[in-house]
């Protein structure tokens, strides 16, 4: 488990990265977390710095992406999405999507790093 706390306008978000997030994700959206943060970061990397050209379906699965790891990491914040959102003035893509990629890169990392050592000693 990976956590990164991350400062977005003037306050601090705690962000918690583990193998529970596709599940959580399956579970809150009906969607597949590994389609889309490879989509998420497609467009990420062939895009402006002020997210103008995002597609509006990317913006929403960088909220939901966002939003799970935060409620992973803190459950006292609001139940639902809209309301998280809420908390916070505007802010660019540009600023959070690079740290929400990079902890969920060092999850996976993390994740095979495991697999092999299982491996490893398991003698397969």
């Amino acid at each position: 488990m990976l956590e990164k706390t991350i400062t977005i306008g003037d306050k601090r978000v705690k962000f918690r990265s583990s193998a529970t997030i596709p599940r959580l994700y399956r579970a809150k959206f009906k969607r597949d977390i590994f389609k889309d943060l490879s989509r998420l970061e497609s467009s990420y990397k062939g895009n402006s710095d002020d997210g103008s050209s995002f597609e509006i379906e990317d913006l929403e699965i960088f909220e939901n992406v966002a939003y799970i790891m935060a409620y992973h990491a803190d459950h006292s914040i609001p139940a639902t999405i809209e309301e998280w959102l809420d908390e916070f003035e505007m802010f660019s893509i540009y600023e959070v999507l690079p740290e929400i990629l990079e902890l969920w890169g060092m999850n996976l990392q993390t994740e095979i790093e495991s697999k092999k050592n299982f491996i490893a000693v398991a003698g397969k």
